[in-house]
């Protein structure tokens, strides 16, 4: 999915006005950063079907300087080389590669472990970073925040399948016959074809751009 160009105009606007926000002491300075990050959520309200007033809380909840987010996914694989996936109790219902938001006071790798876990009942090693990708230009549903994404190569160590409340199905998939209904915001099927392959073949490079 292309994301329309528009977005990318407003979370530049709303990028410079958190960075502008965070370092401003003049008061004018101030209430000029203030007017462009209201500007931009009119603006991305006038061309979606999202309320002013709700992407402005949104933005005006942001502080500090502006960096992208950073969402974590793990590619377990079991000995027949099938990948984990889970159900997702929201976003209707659809499949992912386990993981989340990273969390603070935790590393790449604890979060990625912790995520597992919580959504699969697995724990695992981390083997590889297998790629560190920009989710707007990997294609994926449009969003207002930048975000990276962190993929980790992955093989169990223990537990069992047990879904939580944030995952209804814990099942893995050989590469011919991944789920159809994919939560494209949070894994392509491109992504996951490149999970195999470093699988197959642990010393490719990891992919980054």
């Amino acid at each position: 999915m292309t994301e329309p160009a528009w977005l990318a105009c407003v979370r530049e606007m709303q990028a410079i006005a958190q960075t502008g926000l965070a370092f401003a002491t003049d008061p004018f300075d101030r209430g000029r950063y203030e007017a462009l990050q209201a500007l931009a959520a009119r603006t991305a309200a006038a061309l979606s079907d999202a309320p002013a007033a709700g992407l402005q809380a949104l933005f005006a909840a942001e502080a500090g300087y502006a960096t992208p987010k950073v969402d974590v996914r793990g590619a377990v694989f079991n000995a027949r080389g099938e990948i984990l996936m889970v159900r997702e109790t929201l976003d209707g219902g659809r499949w992912t590669l386990p993981g989340g938001w990273a969390d603070v006071n935790l590393t790449p790798i604890e979060n990625i472990k912790k995520e597992i876990a919580e959504e699969s009942g697995f724990s695992v090693r981390v083997n590889k970073l297998a790629a560190v990708w920009d989710r707007t230009r990997q294609g994926h549903d449009a969003a207002v925040f930048a975000t990276y994404k962190l993929f980790f190569l992955c093989e169990i160590t223990g537990g069992a399948a047990a879904p939580s409340l944030e995952t209804s199905e814990v099942a893995f998939f050989p590469e011919a016959a991944l789920p159809a209904d994919l939560s494209t915001s949070r894994v392509l099927p491109h992504q996951i074809a490149r999970m195999f392959a470093h699988a197959r073949d642990p010393g490719l490079p990891t992919d980054f751009e």
